[in-house]
């Protein structure tokens, strides 16, 4: 009996080890082998429901795989639009990078060897990496929010310090600790980067863009820092971010290359084919960053964006969690490279309480489904417009408590995030820059609709399987009209709220 014992733990736990490794096939055959042997084991139970869950991973997984290797082509077949930037053309000449003998593509690609040995080169590891799940504050919103007051202005010299010394008082919750608003005349960027280092000694992100030479110094070697920048964007380089790119990959220990792509704006409107634009985008920048600087540490930046139903950037929209997740997961699955993807934030504005609840909210779907390095998640609002202390302090206060239940009610389970798959992601790109954007791609039209389908997939499955049934407790327990009853009716509650938050109509789409 007590062999028998030893072999189920053993063989569930090789099942757990392997899935939490991301290979899936071979937690599949181990479950399969619980359940055969030990039908009627809690173990043998278990297994059952995770083989089932193994297939919808394994097919995930495969399409991670597949973007990654589409967005190596977008970069070899179709190429980046820099042909116009001297500085650009002339470094990656000189490296021997240019495929010239490509006639078929659109605008200037790379040799496909060049890009696997670039790759290959970036480190894929982070020194001060925080660790997945590591929730933060970023994005630099131009004005803070002050109570009581409806002037719309940047953070003074004290509003920030007060701010900095806040974050250093929750530094067990703060996974990252970015510029968190905008400054007035009164502090420079600089200063505002000390006084973050005087107050939070884990990882910090700036942006050096506006600093001098001699300020940028600082950061030199400093594996503590991030610096953020970015160069691409709709397949096309920024003019006013080449010198500035060029300057960071340079002089920087930790470059985070950021790409805030928007779905059916500035990208394809199908979750896939918006990775895949958005992951390329991100591999250039990092090609280039390794062409100028070999071996400087690059944090895979891309952060998919949703637009919200009045054709703006929306981050109540229930797709922002989700396809931040699916990034993070590109990274955590295939690519190895260390990530930061956003959410966790919210649109509202004016009311400071339903803000922090909905921020929970989308915090905690991103914790269930998993994330590396998290921006934009505490004291953010207006979609990134504004920051608030009083909702930084909140969402800071939550934090704790999420973590807490987390720590005692997690498993190492990895749950299926049901990625829709899109088989025409080349041409669809193809046919956006052909018609000069998205809005007037036949591939947007096809699309139009994905993200809400994607959506009430995983409504359908959040039905079938509660993962954190107490996690759960702590997202719901301050939504109006949810009380704790029987388990039943409860679990009706809780997908029938999140349906009414989310602002999704089950009769709409279709989940029972």
């Amino acid at each position: 009996m007590r062999k028998r014992h030893k072999k189920i733990i053993r063989l569930f736990d090789s099942a757990v080890d392997a899935e939490t490794s991301y290979q899936f096939q071979k937690a599949k055959k181990y479950y399969r082998e619980v359940a055969a042997e030990y039908p009627k084991s809690p173990e043998g139970a278990i297994a059952r429901e995770r083989i089932e869950d193994m297939d919808a991973l394994s097919k995930e997984k495969r399409l991670y795989k597949k973007i990654d290797k589409n967005a190596r082509r977008i970069i070899t077949e179709i190429g980046m639009d820099i042909s116009s930037s001297p500085e650009l053309m002339e470094i990656l000449m000189e490296a021997d990078a240019i495929d010239f003998d490509n006639e078929n593509a659109l605008f200037i690609p790379l040799k496909e060897e060049y890009v696997e040995e670039c790759l290959d080169m970036a480190p894929s590891d982070l020194e001060e990496d925080p660790g997945e799940n590591a929730f933060g504050v970023g994005a630099t919103p131009p004005f803070l929010l002050r109570p009581g007051r409806d002037d719309l202005l940047p953070a003074t010299k004290e509003e920030f310090e007060e701010i900095c010394r806040v974050a250093g008082e929750y530094n067990d919750s703060i996974g990252i600790f970015s510029t968190p608003v905008a400054t007035d005349k009164s502090i420079s960027d600089i200063e505002s980067a000390r006084l973050m280092e005087k107050y939070f000694s884990d990882l910090k992100m700036t942006y050096t863009k506006n600093m001098s030479d001699e300020d940028i110094k600082f950061f030199k070697n400093k594996e503590d820092w991030l610096d953020g920048t970015s160069l691409i964007t709709s397949l096309s380089f920024m003019p006013s971010m080449v010198e500035s790119f060029i300057r960071s990959a340079k002089n920087c220990k930790n470059l985070l290359l950021l790409d805030l792509t928007i779905a059916g704006s500035s990208g394809p409107a199908s979750p896939e084919a918006l990775l895949t634009q958005v992951h390329a985008q991100v591999l250039f920048m990092i090609i280039l960053a390794q062409t100028i600087n070999p071996g400087v540490t690059c944090v895979h930046g891309g952060i998919p964006d949703v637009l919200g139903s009045g054709g703006d950037l929306d981050y109540s929209d229930p797709g922002q969690p989700i396809i931040n997740s699916a990034m993070a997961r590109l990274n955590m699955w295939v690519t190895g490279f260390p990530s930061a993807q956003s959410g966790g934030s919210t649109s509202i504005i004016n009311d400071i309480d339903l803000a922090v609840e909905e921020s929970d909210l989308s915090r905690n779907t991103l914790r269930e489904y998993g994330v590396h390095i998290l921006r934009h998640s505490l004291g953010a609002l207006g979609s990134l417009n504004y920051f608030s202390k009083e909702k930084f302090i909140q969402d800071c206060e939550r934090e704790r408590e999420a973590r807490r239940v987390w720590l005692k009610t997690r498993h190492d389970f990895v749950i299926p995030l049901h990625l829709p798959e899109d088989r025409q992601v080349i041409t669809g790109i193809r046919e956006i820059i052909a018609k000069g954007g998205a809005k007037n791609a036949d591939h947007t039209l096809n699309n139009i609709d994905s993200f809400n389908q994607w959506h009430a997939k995983l409504i359908e499955e959040s039905r079938k399987k509660i993962y954190y049934p107490e996690l759960q407790d702590t997202i719901k327990r301050h939504i109006k009209g949810v009380e704790r009853t029987d388990d039943k009716e409860y679990e009706t509650q809780l997908a029938d709220s999140r349906e009414r938050i989310f602002n999704v109509d089950s009769k709409e789409t279709g989940v029972e």
